[in-house]
């Protein structure tokens, strides 16, 4: 698929045209399933409608890059090169955080992506860490059909989601994400401590054989 390019913010599913995207576009595409790559893509495009409708300006508020690489490498813990172990919010982070450094991003930028990956599973505390954590806690949540705080679900129309499906494409994801998820927490204790997101899919799969997220999502908005 040709990546499309930011002509006008208007366009849903424009992404920044700029090294240190494609930097990241580079990273994350030969090591991450198409699935859980595209979950990744439109949760940045997810969390920019969100900044849009809260009234938050790129380049004001918060830095589009930045944004683009927190939302695009925030499941980059679950790599297949990755070496998997930690839990994969942290692994993720650490990586994101290392390539940025190594694009020329300042220290204090880096500590914001590693922040808003490290904590995208955490309700409540990524709230409090500022505009990057909170968009990409909310784009993520979004492509799962739901949203964080509840209050943005209705501000994406049947267009632009329909634009963003087309763009990117499903592809189960709510399994195939659960499926890396659940990989990369069992192959060592420390990446699946009791009460963490990895931890609770890991158990819920083991004893159950599914995992209520993937239950619960399945009447999603999306569906899967």
């Amino acid at each position: 698929m040709t990546r499309p390019t930011r002509e006008a913010t208007a366009d849903p599913i424009a992404l920044p045209n700029t090294p240190l995207a494609d930097a990241v576009i580079n990273l994350i595409r030969p090591v991450e399933t198409p699935s859980v790559f595209n979950h990744s893509i439109r949760s940045y495009l997810f969390a920019r409608l969100v900044a849009g409708h809260l009234g938050l300006a790129a380049g004001h508020d918060y830095q589009d890059d930045l944004l683009f690489a927190a939302c695009a490498m925030h499941d980059v813990g679950l790599a297949s090169d990755g070496s998997h172990r930690q839990r994969f919010e942290v692994e993720g982070a650490d990586r994101a955080a290392e390539l940025l450094i190594q694009q020329g991003t300042s220290t204090a930028d880096a500590d914001q992506v590693w922040q808003a990956i490290a904590l995208h599973t955490s309700p409540g505390i990524a709230e409090r860490r500022g505009t990057l954590c909170v968009l990409v806690r909310e784009g993520v949540a979004l492509d799962f059909g739901g949203s964080a705080s509840t209050d943005h679900l209705d501000a994406i129309t049947d267009e632009q989601a329909d634009a963003l499906h087309t763009a990117y494409p499903r592809l189960d994801m709510i399994r195939s994400l659960t499926d890396a998820i659940v990989a990369q927490a069992a192959k060592d204790p420390k990446n699946a401590p009791r009460y963490t997101t990895p931890g609770e899919l890991l158990r819920e799969r083991q004893t159950f054989g599914r995992t209520r997220l993937e239950h619960a999502y399945r009447s999603s908005r999306w569906g899967n």
